[in-house]
């Protein structure tokens, strides 16, 4: 059976944002799968990276050729069973898959926000979910999980609204992005701001900076694999043309990989979203927002977490978990803790693996 889902909206006010802005109206696009029991404890929001979206798990149509981004995790029978839970996932605040973001209509000027959209945090995002959820009547959530950025945000739940938290899962992810991670996407934003489309981000009526953003994916691809998996999949061979009649065109296998994940890129997302999504993670730290890492979570001793890392992931290293890890049981939280062995670098989290599959699975059942 194939499961259908469909996009829907979420309107709301205003929302105070962490830098003392005001962002008014908002509309947060999210998707639901399987069915809220009635006293509303079978909920599990699912938080996605930077350039995911709602669409977690399905199709909208019989006839699509994809399914969500975590198909393999989300469905009947599966790790995150919709039989059993009621999942939710939203385009987050700042997105361009239907959630207000800097492509949306300013209401002031009625043209698209572009570089007038405020900066966002992951503070900002969470608050934005919390909206949608206190929309359900949901008061307790039986699980926040997410990976990557996605895993930001169900730590920032666990700090931030312990009370409407049942547990956590936080997956290849950190408490505070890197030096390393701030560069890499430095380096996509000076890419997406330097093409000569960019037009200070207002390029909604004319051409997008689709060259740029292209290139802040292909770089950004690369954080997500690992020497080991790129070795496996590309090596080093070539498409069979003369080397020397190509040039500066496509020529090893790895390039028109990258090329291929640049353009489709640019078919379904927003670089001006790129930008402030991108920065909201660099902004992320827990240590500094609240004095130390360990006062962060103070306040999170209801909350039982399984945290998750893989061996490699040199974008968020299994170190950075195991620095969560320790914050949680210097306050006796209940944590578990799994560093997978894995080849596929960042992205493993996405990859289908029954044994991670029963390791969610088995979490979720004894939450």
């Amino acid at each position: 059976m194939v499961l259908l889902s469909k996009i829907q909206e979420f309107k709301f006010d205003k929302l105070e944002l962490e830098s003392g802005e005001v962002l008014s109206p908002i509309t947060i696009a999210y998707e639901t799968y399987g069915n809220l029991n009635s006293d509303k404890s079978n909920a599990v929001l699912i938080c996605h990276a930077l350039s995911g979206d709602s669409h977690v798990a399905g199709k909208y149509s019989k006839d699509d050729k994809k399914a969500g981004w975590w198909d393999n995790l989300v469905g009947s029978g599966k790790a995150i069973d919709t039989d059993r839970y009621f999942v939710i996932c939203s385009n987050i605040l700042g997105g361009c898959r239907g959630s207000t973001g800097p492509s949306s209509v300013n209401p002031k000027t009625k043209k698209p926000y572009a570089l007038d959209f405020p900066l966002i945090t992951v503070g900002d995002i969470v608050n934005a979910q919390k909206k949608l959820i206190d929309h359900f009547g949901i008061k307790k959530l039986l699980c926040v999980t997410g990976g990557s950025m996605g895993g930001m945000q169900a730590l920032q739940w666990a700090v931030c609204y312990p009370d409407s938290v049942r547990s956590v899962i936080p997956i290849a992810t950190t408490s505070r992005l890197s030096a390393q991670g701030i560069a890499f996407n430095e380096v996509g934003r000076r890419a997406i701001m330097a093409d000569p489309n960019f037009n200070n981000g207002n390029y909604y009526d004319s051409n997008p900076p689709s060259d740029g953003l292209a290139i802040a994916r292909m770089v950004g691809h690369i954080t997500y694999l690992s020497d080991e998996s790129m070795h496996k999949k590309f090596g080093r061979q070539t498409q069979g043309e003369d080397k020397f009649k190509s040039k500066f065109d496509i020529n090893f296998q790895v390039e028109s990989y990258l090329r291929h994940q640049g353009l489709s890129f640019t078919q379904r997302f927003d670089a001006n979203s790129y930008l402030y999504i991108a920065k909201a993670g660099d902004y992320f730290d827990l240590a500094e927002t609240f004095g130390s890492l360990m006062k962060a979570f103070a306040g999170s001793k209801g909350v039982k977490f399984l945290v998750i890392s893989f061996t490699s992931d040199w974008l968020f290293p299994s170190y950075q978990s195991w620095e969560i890890v320790k914050a949680l049981k210097a306050n006796s939280i209940p944590v578990s803790y799994r560093n997978m062995e894995s080849s596929a670098g960042h992205d493993a989290f996405l990859l289908d693996d029954p044994q991670f599959d029963n390791i969610i699975g088995g979490f979720l059942s004894h939450a």
